[in-house]
């Protein structure tokens, strides 16, 4: 039986399901993957950055884990993402849904089409049928989302300067992580529905003193337990066909 719903779990939520591991071989190498329950749902569920946060923003196996969850059969992929907020309003805390994201990364491979030149369409990059249920499900267990905003992306590992977060402020970017790019870009490739849940766990560079990862992994842990009932909540209504997007085609 096919797998039809995939969780990548960001930073905090490496051990977000538990279920049976097993090894996914893909041209990218091995993938260490989950097999789990969630809502009555069998879900694969794969650590972005290993289960013990071993892996950095740029050194992610970003095709490979995309692929593996391709070769399960998955169609609808949900993510999570540690930001910083740059938008005045956003705090420690909150919780976003992106519906657009500008790339500032520099090192990593972006395709799996090396050998012809694919275009895909990114006018909407974040799968719309997905994100509306993200954002339903959160009302309706009143728990507060932003339901819209501009994810920037960096390559990392280190934090950002503050020239650079007033600079992406300019653009109109309104929170700043290190993982959404290329994931989101290998998820549409493979005709994916991708959506994601951006945690807001510090002011971003020139907004308070200073930032270190310690403050993240507790706003992370804080707010784990949340994102997991959304998530939850999420695949128990995903319906079957995919109807009111056209992340597929």
């Amino acid at each position: 039986m096919k797998i039809r719903i995939g969780i990548i779990g960001g930073s905090g939520l490496e051990n977000a399901v538990e279920g049976e591991k097993i090894i996914v071989n893909t041209p990218y190498g091995e993938v260490y993957v989950k097999i789990g329950i969630m809502a009555n749902e069998r879900v694969a569920f794969i650590p972005r950055h290993g289960e013990k946060h071993e892996n950095p923003p740029h050194k992610v196996n970003y095709r490979g884990n995309l692929w593996a969850l391709k070769t399960l059969g998955v169609e609808r992929v949900i993510a999570t993402n540690a930001v910083g907020g740059i938008r005045n309003g956003l705090n420690p805390g909150d919780l976003l849904i992106p519906h657009d994201f500008i790339d500032f990364t520099k090192g990593r491979t972006y395709t799996f089409y090396d050998q012809k030149a694919i275009h895909i369409d990114l006018t909407t990059p974040y799968c719309p049928e997905l994100r509306k249920l993200i954002i339903d499900v959160a009302e309706e267990m009143n728990i507060k989302v932003w339901d819209s905003g501009v994810y920037v992306c960096t390559e990392g590992p280190r934090f950002e300067t503050p020239s650079e977060i007033r600079m992406f402020r300019l653009l109109g970017a309104d929170v700043v992580g290190m993982t959404g790019v290329p994931e989101v870009i290998l998820a549409r490739e493979l005709k994916m529905c991708y959506a994601t849940i951006c945690v807001i766990t510090n002011y971003a560079a020139g907004m308070q003193k200073r930032i270190s990862q310690e403050e993240v992994d507790e706003i992370m842990k804080g707010r784990m337990k949340t994102v997991i009932e959304i998530i939850n909540g999420v695949v128990q209504r995903i319906p079957i066909e995919r109807k009111n997007c056209m992340c597929g085609l």
